[in-house]
């Protein structure tokens, strides 16, 4: 790996073409790529650059564990393998908070007054006095001390994993790598010992490292050194409608849900799945219907860019439900697209994070609903990336106010022929 290689060179924001749409990080043994989701504005500080790519790395682990799908299609290039990302990571941090390379102690015995008392040991190798009451009495006794062991077997692999770990990812963090590793079990031979180890230890600290080491042994048992390796997946607007719902959706928006079914003449009735809506949301009692799109729009500008006919129908649809099965009013229930963009460079002269573009509506309404007038929403990637967990209530209020535009607007124009 080229230390000397800045790590803004190693960055790149995807612009979601066909080709360029992969977003985590693609590493060979030569050099790695990190590919920041379209609308990401990278930061100028290198520090802080440092903080958005460990940022990236734990919102991409986060959520491609809650949603299998988003792993069902891999990275589409030859001699691929999986790449324990967080076991990496794991090693990379604990080394750099301890400062130094795992230890473990063997234990010694000695006779003494104070210290760990050695009860089966004090009764077997001391000598008591007795008391008139027939106790016994020890005036020394054996304690237990414990002597630092540089050369036991784990501390070579825990030198080897993080050798193995810093040539890999360690330039997120340092320009530098540890030193080389020395003589080591093998890597089957280690990943026994570990395995002994996680069984046999009852320390939490001790067993996430001795359970990142394993991985990273697992993994490189598995590859080949031609091999690629990559963290990350090729759909991220999965991850968008997951921020988008965890920032501002409410828990069971299966309330919401437009169901259908089939009534047959032949054979029993079948009910068929219904329409999910991304989230919905509710602030001050009015509903807001959410469909969070990973579009291009928001950077491009180009209209080819934006949710097409189905996805309009789909949340006039939703809105139709909410207001029928709901009995929720026109004035308290409202509908939004809502797509990443760049707050510090974007085409719509927007200056905060959350901003209204225009809106989408179907020329088969009436359009007085509304609902029917879906409002276009851009929020800038990489405030969401930060702030999708415990979203502040002043950007609920952004929202909810950047949706409600549709208050402000004149009546839709009719169609032109």
């Amino acid at each position: 790996m080229d230390l000397e290689k800045n790590l803004r060179d190693r960055c790149h924001v995807i612009s979601g073409d066909d080709g360029d749409s992969f977003v985590g990080v693609k590493a060979d043994t030569d050099d790695a790529i990190i590919y920041f989701p379209i609308g990401y504005q990278l930061p100028e500080d290198d520090v802080d650059l440092r903080i958005d790519v460990q940022n990236l790395f734990g919102v991409l682990s986060v959520f491609m564990k809650e949603d299998k799908v988003i792993e069902a299609r891999k990275f589409e290039a030859p001699q691929t393998v999986d790449f324990p990302i967080h076991a990496y990571l794991k090693v990379i941090t604990s080394f750099l908070r301890t400062g130094r390379y795992y230890i473990e102690s063997d234990p010694e015995y000695k006779t003494g007054t104070k210290g760990n008392t050695s009860w089966p040991r004090t009764v077997r190798e001391q000598r008591a006095l007795v008391q008139k009451n027939g106790s016994l009495v020890f005036t020394n006794m054996t304690v237990r001390s414990v002597t630092p062991n540089a050369d036991k077997q784990i501390t070579q692999i825990h030198r080897f994993c993080v050798y193995e770990a810093f040539d890999k990812l360690g330039w997120l963090y340092v320009p530098f790598k540890p030193e080389q590793p020395g003589p080591h079990p093998t890597i089957k031979e280690s990943i026994y010992i570990l395995t002994k180890k996680l069984a046999a230890s009852h320390n939490d600290n001790e067993q996430e490292l001795f359970r990142a080491m394993k991985n990273i042994l697992e993994y490189m048992d598995e590859k080949n050194l031609d091999k690629q390796y990559f963290f990350g997946t090729d759909y991220f607007e999965r991850i968008w409608e997951r921020m988008i719902d965890k920032a501002f959706g409410i828990e069971d928006k299966a309330l919401y849900f437009p169901r259908t079914r089939w009534l047959l003449d032949y054979g029993a009735d079948k009910v068929k799945t219904p329409l999910y809506p991304d989230s919905i949301m509710i602030f001050r009692d009015k509903y807001y219907v959410l469909d969070a799109k990973c579009y291009r729009y928001g950077w491009t500008g180009d209209a080819d860019h934006l949710p097409n006919g189905a996805d309009i129908n789909k949340q006039i649809t939703y809105g139709e439900y909410i207001e029928r099965t709901r009995g929720v009013p026109n004035n308290e229930l409202f509908n939004a697209f809502v797509m990443p963009y760049n707050m510090a460079d974007n085409l719509f002269g927007l200056t905060s994070p959350i901003g209204n573009i225009g809106e989408a509506i179907g020329d088969w309404k009436t359009n007085m609903k509304n609902y029917e007038r879906i409002q276009g929403i851009v929020i800038d990637t990489r405030f969401l990336m930060y702030n999708y967990i415990g979203m502040p209530e002043q950007q609920k209020k952004e929202l909810a106010e950047s949706i409600e535009k549709v208050l402000t607007r004149g009546n839709v124009p009719a169609p032109t022929a």
